[in-house]
C-alpha cells in the first residue's frame, strides 16, 4: 500500500482550483496567496465539511485547511463515505437556515464524479486531486500532497537483499502519483486507481501466478498495508502485515503481523528475525532428534549409561533453550 504505509499519509493542501478559474490565468498555485480568494475557501470550507468524520489523511488535509469549519455554524447532515471513492454530504449554510435549503455536497476522485454524472476536469498539478460537486455541478478541485517517509527507499533496498523478488505498489491515488513514487523508490511494478476490491483482485491474481510459475513451494506473497481498506487485502495475502502505529483498527485485526510503528524499514527487520527464529528452532530439533536417537542407538547395543539417559532428557532440553537465547541478539 501506498499512503500511510511508503509515504507519511500527512497530506496537505497545496492549490484549490475552482472551477471558474481553471482554465484561466488567475489559477491558484499557493493557498496562501489566495487567502482572499472567497471561492477558494468555499470549496475548502465545503470539503472539511463534508470529510469532517472521516479518519482519512486526505480528510484531515482538507480540516487543517479550513480549521474555521467546526465552529461556522453550518449544519451538516446525510454524510456518507464511499469506499475507494469519497464521501457526500448535505450542508445548510449559516446565511440558508431560514430557508432551509441545503447543498448536496460530493467530495472525492474522478470515480466518484463519473459515478454521479460530473463531468469533471483534470489538474496539471502532479498530486493527489479531489473533485468537488456542488448540488449536481462541477464546482473545482483541491490539489493535495504527501510524502514518501525518509526510510522508505532503504526499506525497499532491504527488502531486496532479504530475497524478496519483486515489490509492488497497490494505491487508489492517481497514475500520475503513483509512478512517481514507483520510480523513486525503484519498485518492481505498480497499480493505481484501485478500489478495495480491486487491490484483492490483484493480490489473488498475483497468488494465482505464483503458485503456476513458482519453482520452489515456500515462496509467499505478503501486503503491507495501514487502512481500514486495504483489510480485505491484508487477509487475502500469503501474510498480512499491518503498520501498527497509524494502522486502523481494521487492519491490525485482519494482519498477521502488526509493525509496532510507522517504519517500512522494519519489514525487513521482521523477515530477518522470523528467518533467524526459524533457523535457531530447526537447530533445536535436529539437536534433540540426534542426540535422543544416538542415545537409543547405544541403549540397543547395552552402551547407554543412565547418566546418557538424564542427559538425553534434561541435558538436550537445557541445550535448547540456551541455543534459543541466542534470538535474542541482533
Amino acid at each position: 500500500d501506498k499512503t500511510g504505509t511508503l509515504t507519511q499519509g500527512k497530506f496537505c493542501v497545496e492549490a484549490v482550483h475552482p472551477d471558474t478559474c481553471i482554465d484561466s490565468s488567475h489559477t491558484t498555485d499557493c493557498l496562501q496567496a489566495n487567502a482572499a480568494d472567497m471561492a477558494s475557501q468555499h470549496l475548502l470550507h465545503l470539503a472539511a465539511h463534508v470529510e469532517h468524520f472521516s479518519t482519512h489523511p486526505i480528510a484531515s488535509a482538507l480540516r487543517d485547511a479550513f480549521p474555521e469549519e467546526a465552529t461556522d455554524g453550518c449544519q451538516i447532515s446525510n454524510i456518507e463515505e464511499i469506499a475507494g471513492k469519497g464521501a457526500t454530504a448535505k450542508i445548510i449554510l449559516p446565511k440558508n437556515k431560514q430557508a432551509g435549503k441545503p447543498e448536496v455536497v460530493h467530495v472525492g476522485n474522478s470515480a466518484l464524479m463519473d459515478s454521479i454524472g460530473i463531468k469533471w476536469h483534470p489538474c496539471h498539478h502532479a498530486g493527489t486531486i479531489i473533485h468537488i460537486a456542488i448540488n449536481g455541478e462541477y464546482a473545482g478541485h483541491i490539489v493535495i500532497n504527501d510524502q514518501i517517509k525518509e526510510d522508505s527507499p532503504a526499506a525497499i533496498q532491504q527488502l531486496t537483499e532479504a530475497g524478496i523478488s519483486k515489490t509492488i505498489m497497490l494505491t487508489g491515488d492517481r497514475k500520475e502519483v503513483a509512478e512517481k513514487i514507483a520510480h523513486k523508490l525503484r519498485l518492481t511494478e505498480y497499480h493505481a486507481e484501485l478500489l478495495p476490491p480491486d487491490k484483492v483482485k490483484i493480490i489473488e491474481h498475483l497468488l494465482k501466478k505464483l503458485r503456476e510459475s513458482s519453482k520452489t513451494p515456500t515462496t509467499y506473497l505478503a501486503f503491507v498495508g495501514d487502512g481500514i481498506n486495504d483489510a480485505p487485502a491484508l487477509a487475502r495475502a500469503d501474510v498480512g502485515i499491518a503498520m501498527g502505529a497509524l494502522g486502523s483498527d481494521a487492519a491490525i485485526e485482519a494482519a498477521d503481523v502488526v509493525l509496532m510503528d510507522d517504519k517500512p524499514s522494519k519489514i525487513a527487520t521482521a523477515i530477518n528475525i522470523a528467518k533467524r527464529t526459524l533457523s535457531i528452532a530447526k537447530q533445536n530439533i535436529w539437536l534433540a532428534v540426534g542426540i535422543k536417537v544416538a542415545v537409543l542407538i547405544l541403549a540397543t547395543l547395552g552402551i547407554a549409561t543412565m547418566w546418557m539417559a538424564v542427559f538425553a532428557d534434561v541435558g538436550v532440553t537445557v541445550l535448547a533453550v540456551l541455543n534459543a537465547m541466542r534470538a535474542l541478539r541482533g
